[in-house]
């Protein structure tokens, strides 16, 4: 079923609507496009079908795709030379969240004067961009996780020191999301189960976060609702679209509600994320049960109310329960030391850098450096608070 949605920017949904892409150009007012994907996806047979579908209309069109997963600041760097020597006016970025930051760095950056980090996170530093100079993106995701599609930021790690930073300014929001689930059924089912429980955290820690937004809390339970009905039958069967759609959905929904907060999970993830190369989606679902511990005298309120949602028992720990077994049925290993050697883990420097992580802020119980490293602990020994 084809859908067209207006919040949070214009989205089309449905099966092979990633054959509008033409037409979403033309909306989004761009005629010299760059196409942005990653190393390994620009040569899948769906890429150059969508590929071969724009060079019907463009026909000298440029590709950028020298990046993996946690990109770089020179990866930025050097998409935007691409981008301005061939004069391009806005980017098509294709992909799951690493494409997707990486296409909505280089439309925000071809313009600016400033370095990227002057545009981190914090305060009001999205002031100093020049709005002007940000181009129009058209974001299709081939993963349902991260959301980056309906994302006001990039998370890109600062080359030299080792820390992913996250990026911000409103008009990082795609002019056009299409959410396509035609291009997910390839994804292996680890990659679908990570993914999938990326748009978990992310609707779970925007749930939790403290403050008032209503509007986040509603999306973020509505996300969680689709995740418990579909990730698992897409993890099993991938070619279910129905299924494949609604974690799509889910994904796009949990990074509209994280503009209420997020928290320690993704402050614990960020840091090893970019020490070690871990895929984020994974380094969420293994913190995800000692955060959720170590936060419950702050939200047990608020998980029974998912509960109640969920149809889940109206309890903290049944909650807790459907975490952990939907990591065992993923086969999502239970602690961050069985995918990283813990002798070459420096709990001190991780710790703060999770403490500076622009996350911690919208954890739900006020965290310290030593409580970074307790949880770090935690996570390597494998036992919950």
């Amino acid at each position: 079923m084809k859908s067209n949605w207006n919040y949070p920017t214009t989205v089309w949904t449905g099966e092979d609507r990633s054959l509008d892409i033409i037409e979403a150009c033309s909306f989004s007012k761009i005629s010299t496009p760059l196409f942005v994907t990653d190393k390994d996806l620009i040569t899948l047979p769906m890429t150059s079908k969508v590929l071969n579908n724009l060079k019907k209309k463009f026909k000298n069109i440029k590709v950028f795709s020298n990046f993996s997963g946690n990109p770089f600041g020179k990866n930025i760097t050097e998409g935007v030379e691409l981008y301005n020597e061939n004069k391009c006016d806005g980017v098509i970025a294709f992909g799951g969240g690493s494409a997707l930051d990486v296409g909505k760095g280089i439309a925000f950056m071809n313009g600016q004067k400033r370095p990227m980090w002057d545009f981190e996170d914090i305060g009001d530093y999205w002031k100093r961009a020049e709005e002007s100079k940000i181009s129009p993106i058209i974001a299709i995701p081939t993963t349902a996780g991260t959301g980056s599609e309906t994302g006001r930021a990039s998370a890109i790690i600062n080359e030299e020191t080792g820390v992913k930073k996250i990026i911000f300014h409103p008009k990082f929001m795609p002019t056009v999301v299409i959410l396509d689930p035609i291009l997910t059924i390839d994804l292996p089912p680890r990659i679908t189960a990570a993914t999938g429980m990326d748009a978990l955290a992310h609707n779970l820690e925007a749930f939790c976060a403290p403050g008032f937004h209503p509007m986040a809390d509603g999306i973020a339970l509505e996300g969680m609702k689709l995740i418990k009905k579909s990730l698992s039958e897409a993890v099993k069967n991938g070619n279910n679209l129905e299924a494949r759609s609604e974690m799509l959905a889910a994904a796009s929904m949990g990074s509209t509600a994280f503009q209420k907060g997020l928290g320690a999970i993704h402050s614990l993830s960020h840091p090893v994320n970019a020490q070690f190369n871990i895929h984020h989606g994974l380094s969420n679902a293994i913190f995800m049960p000692y955060v959720l511990t170590f936060n419950k005298s702050e939200i047990s309120n608020k998980i029974i109310s998912i509960c109640d949602y969920l149809g889940l028992e109206k309890t903290f720990e049944s909650f807790v329960k459907w975490i952990m077994d939907l990591r065992e049925e993923f086969n999502i290993p239970h602690k961050i030391s069985d995918v990283i050697d813990q002798d070459k883990m420096d709990l001190d420097k991780l710790a703060e850098m999770a403490f500076e992580d622009p996350s911690t802020g919208g954890n739900p119980k006020k965290l310290t450096k030593l409580d970074m490293k307790i949880m770090y602990q935690h996570s390597i020994s494998g036992e919950l608070f």
